[in-house]
C-alpha cells in the first residue's frame, strides 16, 4: 500500500513537472512570436528605424562629449549593438515589452493564456505606434516600459516573484537616465502613488493602496544613475544638459520671449536684442536650425546664462501668461499623439554613422526609411481614433465602476492599471508640453498603453461571462 502511494505521488510529481515544462515552453514560443511581431516594421525596413537624435546618442557615447538632451547611457546601449548593426538593441526593446505585457496579463488574472497575450500584442502592433517605437533606436519605448514596471511594483508587488521585482526595478532604474523626461515622469507617478496610498488609508478606493518602498528605491536608483552614467562616459557628474534650452524654445513659440524683448530692448546687457526682429516662430528653428540665432550667440552653453535669466524674469513679470501657455501646451500635448517616422531629417544620424561606423552606412542607406521614403501617415487614420477612444474608455470604465449598483465589474488590479496609465498620460503631457513643446512622438510613446488596458478589461469581462452560471 505504501509503495503504491509512493508510486502514485511520484507519478503526480512527474506529471506536474511535465505540465510546468510544457507551460513554460508555450510561453517561450508566444514570447518569441510577440518579439518578432514587434520587430515587423524594423525587419520590413531592412534596418532598425532611426531618428535624427539617434546620431546624437551615438556621438555622446563615442566621443564623450555631452550634447543637449542626449543620454550617455542610452548611447552606450547603442554602441553595444554596433557589431550586429544595432539589431540586438531593438530585439531587446521588443522582448522587454513582450515580457512586461505578459506579466501585466498575469497579475490581472490572465496569466494562463499565452495565445491571448499574443493576440493582444498582434492587435497593438496593427493599431498603435508600439512596433514603430520598439523597433526604433531611441529610448521612447522605455517610457511605456517604466510605466508598466512602476504599476507592477506598486500595485502587484505581492504577486511577483523576487527575481521579477528586481528585474522590474532594473527596468525603472535604467530607463530614467535615458531621458530626463522619463525621470520626471517616474517621479510624478511615484508622487501620485504616494497620494493614492494616503487616500486609501482614509477611504477605500477602486484600486488597492500601492506599495511604495521598492518602487521608490528603483526611482531613486535611476535618478542617482543619471549623473553617475554621465560621469562615466563624459567625465561630467551632472544631469543630461539642455533643459533650459528646450524650455526657452517653447517660450519663444508662445510669444513670451518676444514680449520680454519688446519691453526691454535696446539693452546692451541682453545679447538677444540685436536679433529681436529676426526671432523664429518655432522652437525647433531656434534649437536646431542651421542659421539659428542660438548658434550665432555661441550655442547652448554660451547662451545658457541669458536664457535662464530671461526665464526667471518672465516668470515674475508675466505669471498669467506663463500659466495660460502651460495649460494650453499640456492640453495640446494630451491630444497630439500621431505615429510618426523620421524620413527627411536624419542627417545627424547619417553623419554619426559615416564618421564613426562607416561599415554600416550602406545598410542604413538601403533601408526603406530612406530609400523608398516609407510614409506612416496613413496609419494614423487607425492609430489616432484607437488611441483617443481607448483613453476615453479608461475614463469611462473608472466612472462606471464608481456608480452605485454599477454595471461594470472592474477588478482592483484593472482599476489600478487604468489609473496608472491616465496619470502617466497627464504627467507626460505636462512635462513635455510645458518644458519642451507639444510633439506627436512625445505622447504616442504612452498612448499605446491605453488600448492594452482596454484589451485586458475586455478579456476579464469575457472570462467573467463565460464562468458566471446563467440565471
Amino acid at each position: 500500500m505504501a509503495d503504491s502511494l509512493v508510486a502514485s505521488s511520484g507519478s503526480a510529481a512527474n506529471s506536474a513537472g511535465h505540465s510546468n515544462a510544457a507551460r513554460r515552453s508555450v510561453w517561450v514560443l508566444a514570447g518569441a512570436a510577440m518579439t518578432v511581431l514587434l520587430l515587423t516594421p524594423a525587419i520590413w525596413n531592412g534596418f532598425p528605424i532611426v531618428f535624427p537624435d539617434t546620431g546624437g546618442y551615438l556621438t555622446v557615447a563615442i566621443t564623450g562629449m555631452p550634447l543637449p538632451g542626449r543620454s550617455a547611457l542610452y548611447g552606450l546601449f547603442l554602441i553595444a549593438g554596433i557589431p550586429l548593426a544595432f539589431w540586438p538593441c531593438v530585439i531587446l526593446q521588443c522582448a522587454l515589452m513582450a515580457w512586461l505585457f505578459a506579466v501585466t496579463m498575469r497579475v490581472n488574472g490572465l496569466g494562463g493564456r499565452p495565445w491571448l497575450t499574443l493576440c493582444i500584442v498582434a492587435g497593438l502592433t496593427v493599431t498603435t505606434s508600439l512596433p514603430w517605437l520598439a523597433g526604433q533606436l531611441m529610448p521612447d519605448i522605455l517610457f511605456a516600459a517604466s510605466v508598466l514596471a512602476l504599476y507592477l511594483l506598486g500595485f502587484a508587488h505581492e504577486r511577483l516573484a523576487r527575481l521579477e521585482r528586481y528585474a522590474l526595478a532594473a527596468v525603472i532604474a535604467l530607463s530614467i537616465p535615458t531621458h530626463m523626461a522619463a525621470a520626471g515622469l517616474c517621479v510624478a507617478l511615484l508622487a501620485a502613488f504616494a497620494l493614492i496610498a494616503t487616500a486609501a488609508r482614509v477611504r477605500p478606493l477602486l484600486c488597492p493602496a500601492p506599495r511604495l518602498r521598492f518602487a521608490a528605491l528603483a526611482v531613486a536608483a535611476g535618478i542617482a544613475l543619471c549623473p553617475v552614467s554621465n560621469l562615466a562616459v563624459t567625465g561630467n557628474f551632472a544631469f543630461t544638459p539642455g533643459g533650459p534650452g528646450f524650455l526657452f524654445g517653447r517660450l519663444i513659440e508662445d510669444g513670451i520671449v518676444e514680449r520680454y524683448l519688446g519691453e526691454h530692448c535696446p539693452d546692451p546687457t541682453i545679447r538677444l536684442c540685436p536679433y529681436m526682429d529676426d526671432m523664429p516662430d518655432q522652437s525647433d528653428d531656434w534649437l536646431w536650425g542651421n542659421d539659428s540665432i542660438l548658434y550665432k550667440l555661441g550655442g547652448w552653453d554660451a547662451h545658457r546664462a541669458e536664457q535662464e535669466r530671461i526665464i526667471r524674469q518672465t516668470l515674475l513679470m508675466y505669471p498669467g501668461m506663463h500659466l495660460e501657455a502651460a495649460i494650453v501646451a499640456t492640453a495640446m500635448q494630451l491630444v497630439t499623439f500621431d505615429t510618426e517616422v523620421s524620413l527627411d531629417d536624419n542627417d545627424p544620424t547619417f553623419d554619426a554613422v559615416s564618421h564613426f561606423i562607416p561599415a554600416l552606412l550602406p545598410a542604413l542607406n538601403a533601408a526603406r526609411q530612406h530609400n523608398e521614403r516609407i510614409n506612416v501617415a496613413a496609419l494614423n487614420y487607425l492609430h489616432r481614433p484607437v488611441g483617443g477612444l481607448a483613453m476615453a474608455a479608461l475614463i469611462l470604465a473608472l466612472i462606471l465602476a464608481l456608480i452605485p449598483r454599477r454595471r461594470l465589474r472592474l477588478t482592483p488590479e484593472a482599476a489600478a492599471l487604468c489609473v496608472t496609465i491616465l496619470l502617466a498620460l497627464a504627467a507626460n503631457a505636462a512635462i513635455c508640453g510645458v518644458f519642451s513643446h507639444p510633439v506627436d512622438r512625445y505622447q504616442s510613446r504612452l498612448v499605446l498603453l491605453a488600448p492594452f488596458a482596454v484589451a485586458i478589461m475586455l478579456a476579464q469581462r469575457a472570462r467573467l461571462k463565460h464562468t458566471t452560471p446563467a440565471t
